[in-house]
């Protein structure tokens, strides 16, 4: 009895370790698949990407010529102004001090001393914008105190990395879009380049300044903003995927059809740009060949019904 007890469990045995090695297994891949292209007339930009920050293009303080008081404020931020124009009126240390004692014996003195001493005039020494007017009729201030910001417009300063500013050249074209407007893109035009570079985050930096076609309403000094310089663009090319092109010893070739059955014909091409998912191609192939794209073929694994995903495969 004990004899068939033993020689039943190594029957079970040597029958599982067959099961296991002769059984089927799970096939990953079973081939290649060819998909059909056509070559298609299209576009490809490149692009040189950065990050930016709005500023004005020049932006200058209006300061009082001497010490005393503010009286008027004749603008408010936002305000388009004229090279002349009269932003504030103030007075002298020793005319407000004169005001305030006239005001205080009377309308009639208080008249004879403001017709006798003159209030001095702030002019708006460029065209511009209001860009900061935060004093106050009454505030006291001094020489070195701005009573009104001007801008003469609003520009984009990017930050190229010293790896892309070769790359960079005057009147180039951009996009810009604000990170707080994402979905608005800019056109814009380089206007200048700086020589002197800088150190950011142990990068070193140029910093290029880009003029907008035109100044949004929502363009605030200080915005961040992404900045992709157009390093290359072509319109009305032959173009195929990227990934329909092969290297072989440095040379590149896609696979064209020659009909049902055929062989496919390894054609070497000429290219061009690429935005790396098309690229352009330059000569080998035509708009009416047949391109074959390679992929790989799966299938799904067998007998795995009823099977724990988590238990080791064989």
């Amino acid at each position: 009895m004990r004899n068939k007890i033993i020689g039943l469990l190594l029957f079970l045995v040597v029958a599982g370790g067959a099961g296991y090695y002769f059984g089927p297994r799970e096939k990953k891949a079973s081939g290649e698949m060819f998909n059909e292209i056509r070559p298609f007339t299209g576009t490809i930009v490149t692009y040189i990407s950065c990050t930016g920050t709005v500023f004005p293009k020049n932006r200058l303080e209006v300061k009082p010529p001497v010490n005393g008081r503010i009286e008027k404020i004749m603008v408010k931020e936002g305000d388009e102004v004229k090279i002349g124009q009269v932003l504030a009126w103030m007075s002298s240390t020793d005319r407000a001090a004169l005001i305030d004692a006239a005001r205080g014996k009377g309308e009639e003195a208080l008249k004879h001393w403001e017709e006798a001493y003159k209030p001095i005039p702030l002019p708006a020494p460029i065209d511009g914008e209001v860009i900061v007017g935060t004093i106050q009729p009454g505030q006291t201030v001094t020489t070195t105190e701005a009573v009104v910001v001007l801008s003469d417009r609003l520009i984009v300063r990017a930050q190229v990395d010293e790896t892309d500013i070769g790359k960079i050249k005057l009147d180039m074209k951009a996009v810009i879009t604000l990170d707080a407007y994402t979905d608005t893109k800019i056109k814009a035009v380089v206007e200048h380049i700086y020589y002197e570079s800088e150190t950011v985050n142990n990068v070193t930096i140029y910093k290029v300044d880009l003029v907008p076609a035109e100044v949004p309403a929502f363009f605030r000094s200080g915005m961040n903003a992404t900045v992709d310089f157009i390093e290359q663009d072509k319109e009305n090319i032959l173009v195929i995927p990227a990934e329909a092109v092969y290297k072989d010893n440095g040379d590149r070739y896609v696979l064209v059809s020659r009909g049902t059955g055929q062989e496919l014909l390894k054609t070497p091409v000429t290219l061009g740009i690429t935005d790396d998912k098309n690229i352009e191609v330059i000569s080998g192939v035509t708009a009416g060949d047949k391109i074959m794209l390679k992929s790989k073929k799966y299938s799904l694994p067998r007998n795995n019904i009823g099977k724990n995903p988590f238990m080791p495969g064989r």
